[in-house]
């Protein structure tokens, strides 16, 4: 699962920059096939919630699901028109897929050409699933905090009671 970093806005590279400028991606996947098995298999697995897509310019390749990021390991369902909709416009099908990319929540959302397999595409800072990692982190964070306290607190009870038995052994004994 992966994991957010502190401060995301700020974090990111050169190319993770790029990638948030519309540009020209391609499908990758089955680059083995005729160009026809292709196209249908690049539609059945939006159907099915996932795709393979590179950024052309920067090679970035990206291995995507078309699912809200709280189906993350769930059974999943077909996606909703939200993250696959093959009705908006003629010959392309628009896609959204969230994600943690480089401990940054984002959104890659773009379309590809039925019949070429390319298409347009970018990233997006998701500021709502950022804030939601951001509280998870933090409820994360205070409940290591209180098992440490809790362990301290038990540490301690027993050291003292430790002591005071070894101070009755020595009074019964001394």
């Amino acid at each position: 699962w992966p994991q957010v970093v502190p401060g995301e806005i700020q974090v990111g590279n050169e190319e993770t920059f790029l990638l948030r400028k519309r540009s020209l991606i391609k499908y990758t996947g089955f680059r083995d096939r005729p160009h026809e098995e292709r196209q249908a298999r690049f539609q059945n697995a939006c159907r099915d919630g996932r795709s393979e897509i590179a950024f052309v310019a920067t090679g970035t390749n990206l291995s995507l699901q078309f699912f809200p990021a709280s189906w993350q390991g769930e059974q999943r369902q077909t996606p909703t028109r939200e993250y696959v909709d093959f009705e908006r416009e003629g010959g392309k099908v628009y896609l959204k897929a969230p994600m943690i990319l480089n401990g940054v929540c984002v959104i890659w959302k773009g379309w590809i050409d039925l019949q070429r397999l390319d298409g347009m595409g970018c990233l997006e800072f998701d500021e709502e699933r950022a804030q939601q990692e951001d509280a998870l982190a933090q409820q994360a964070f205070e409940e290591a905090r209180r098992r440490t306290r809790e362990f301290e607190d038990r540490d301690r009870s027993h050291r003292e009671e430790m002591e005071v038995r070894v101070s009755q052994l020595l009074s019964v004994t001394g």
